[in-house]
């Protein structure tokens, strides 16, 4: 059973950071890409930032400059460092995996850039 677990969301002030993780279990995460998604009511999921299971990157160009992923393969873990972060960042972030074709979800944690 393929399991993506969130966490690191929160409130934090314009200008703020946080760091979101995403711990996997059930696939091999050394060889899936790994992915960070968010999406606001009423519209369509969108891509933030993946990293593939050779550690190339790509980002939004919203969040260049301001966003890192990374990941630990020793941790089964991926993260993404957010930093100056705006109120236009507030929304529910998702992780995502990739395994052998398959795309998996996390069940999201909401972020909240607020003053």
């Amino acid at each position: 059973q393929v399991q993506l677990v969130e966490s690191g969301g929160g409130l934090v002030q314009p200008g703020g950071s946080l760091r979101l993780s995403c711990a996997a279990s059930g696939i091999i995460f050394s060889l899936s890409d790994m992915g960070w998604y968010r999406q606001a009511p009423g519209k369509q999921r969108e891509l933030v930032a993946t990293i593939s299971s050779g550690s190339s990157t790509n980002y939004a160009d919203s969040v260049k400059g301001r966003f890192t992923i990374s990941r630990d393969n020793a941790k089964n873990t991926v993260y993404l460092q957010m930093n100056s972060l705006t109120p236009e960042d507030t929304t529910v972030y998702y992780c995502n995996a990739i395994f052998r074709g398959w795309h998996y979800w996390g069940q999201g944690t909401q972020v909240t850039v607020s003053s």
